[in-house]
């Protein structure tokens, strides 16, 4: 069981690594969720995998029995399949809108966005720009 897991942890964090190094945000984006959940197999492997006692007390006890599962490990991982549901939602709506504004997924296509000819004003530098406020609030 556990060899199974540790394939499979690892099959996943390869798959995501293959995928996050393309330049295609789809792909990107799917290796991230893939990376997601090789973590958290991981983070459930951490907490101990095999016949156990499941992690409940039982009435009038004050302590887990010996044996049990540790719970910590099931409730971060639960709190990370949210988190990581939504983010994984949210950069897909992120790769929607890109495509709706470039035309294409491709990283390379989208560096159009970042060239020195489509840059708008120079930005004020901020040391500069508070030490203009400061004056203009001396001179009022």
């Amino acid at each position: 069981m556990e060899a199974a897991l540790a394939l499979t942890i690892g099959l996943l964090v390869a798959a995501a690594a293959y995928l996050l190094l393309a330049r295609d945000l789809p792909r990107a984006l799917l290796g991230f969720v893939l990376l997601g959940t090789g973590v958290n197999l991981a983070i459930f492997a951490a907490g101990r995998v095999g016949g156990m006692v499941p992690p409940l007390v039982d009435p009038g006890a004050s302590v887990l029995v010996a044996g049990a599962g540790n719970p910590l490990p099931q409730a971060l991982i639960l709190t990370a399949i949210v988190i990581g549901f939504g983010l994984a939602a949210f950069a897909l709506v992120l790769v929607m809108r890109a495509h709706a504004a470039f035309g294409s997924v491709s990283a390379e296509e989208m560096d159009e966005a970042e060239r020195p000819d489509h840059a708008g004003p120079p930005a004020v530098p901020a040391a500069a720009g508070a030490g203009q406020s400061a004056a203009r609030k001396e001179a009022a």
